[in-house]
């Protein structure tokens, strides 16, 4: 995705007209157009003041994702009691059908040890509790896979 792709995007997701947005900045409505058909760019001070409008840092507007952005918000959104309730391995098999299928294949004991024990050892050596002590592993988990995604 192109810089003015993502200032189209951002614009839109935030609710403004070319023109409410020229407004806001102190330019005309054909510069706004012109940013986001790739005909212009805005120089560094319109771009901050261009993620500031839009309510994004200068990195996020760069790399504005809609779809990331709405799925980051939704996560926002969620309160811990509404979380709770969601069977996130029956939401998450739909896509990966192998998590509505591996219970009746895996005998899951050993790795439950093995997990358990990895749980306890940031807990010990790094005063984590319970849950931070997870989404610390699950993150290193993140970090495995990322690294065999690069090496296949």
């Amino acid at each position: 995705m192109n810089l003015g792709n993502n200032l189209f995007n951002a614009r839109k997701k935030s609710g403004l007209s070319q023109e409410e947005a020229a407004g806001k900045l102190g330019v005309s409505r054909q510069t706004i157009s012109k940013w986001e058909l790739d005909e212009t760019l805005p120089d560094i001070r319109q771009s901050k003041r261009l993620a500031n409008l839009y309510g994004l840092s200068l990195d996020e507007l760069i790399e504005f994702d809609v779809d990331v952005k709405e799925i980051q918000e939704c996560i926002d959104r969620t309160s811990e009691s509404v979380s709770e309730k969601i069977d996130w391995t029956r939401a998450w098999s739909k896509k990966y059908p192998v998590l509505a299928a591996y219970q009746s294949q895996v005998d899951t004991g050993p790795y439950v040890k093995e997990l358990n024990l990895l749980l306890e050892s940031l807990e010990k050596h790094y005063g984590y509790g319970e849950l931070d002590a997870f989404l610390v592993l699950k993150d290193i988990l993140a970090t495995v896979w990322n690294s065999r995604k690069k090496q296949a």
